[in-house]
């Protein structure tokens, strides 16, 4: 679960990174941050129904609830963000109980997320067959190195 956790924060880092960069090389800067996340989840998607082999029937009942758990976790990141970012933020000197309080809000986000995520399991339960469950991950790690390469191709190619 740990490795989730930290491959969902690389590919919400390479998001958000390469979301910048695209809106830097588009001419108007017209596409902006809500676009290109619809994008990529549209992406995604197509991306998981190719590794996963899902049926339409499927993709109908599975990616409501796979985007419904991604975005309890990533309301629940940025919530952690914004304590983070207070934090290193912060022109006074900050406590021992505050660097304490922050680390324990960043914990009880991991936990929160693996909590979701069992519930979803159960869920998905219902409309993945087990092979598909247990490819589920795997699919979702190999999408995060896609992901990246590409932005690395990015931004080799921005700097030729």
């Amino acid at each position: 679960m740990i490795h989730r956790i930290i491959s969902i924060v690389i590919l919400l880092a390479a998001f958000t990174s390469s979301a910048l960069t695209m809106a830097q090389e588009c001419p108007d800067n017209k596409m902006n941050r809500q676009e290109w996340f619809k994008q990529m989840r549209v992406y995604k998607h197509d991306f998981l129904t190719k590794e996963l082999g899902l049926t339409a029937e499927q993709q109908q009942k599975f990616f409501p609830l796979y985007d419904a758990m991604n975005e309890i976790n990533i309301k629940s990141q940025h919530e952690c963000r914004q304590l983070e970012r207070k934090i290193n933020r912060s022109k006074a000197s900050v406590s021992d109980l505050e660097y304490e309080k922050a680390t324990e809000a960043v914990l009880e986000t991991r936990a929160r997320e693996v909590q979701t995520e069992k519930e979803y399991y159960a869920k998905f339960k219902g409309v993945l067959t087990p092979q598909q469950l247990y490819r589920l991950t795997q699919a979702e790690r190999r999408f995060t190195r896609e992901v990246m390469k590409q932005h690395s191709r990015m931004k080799q190619r921005k700097a030729d």
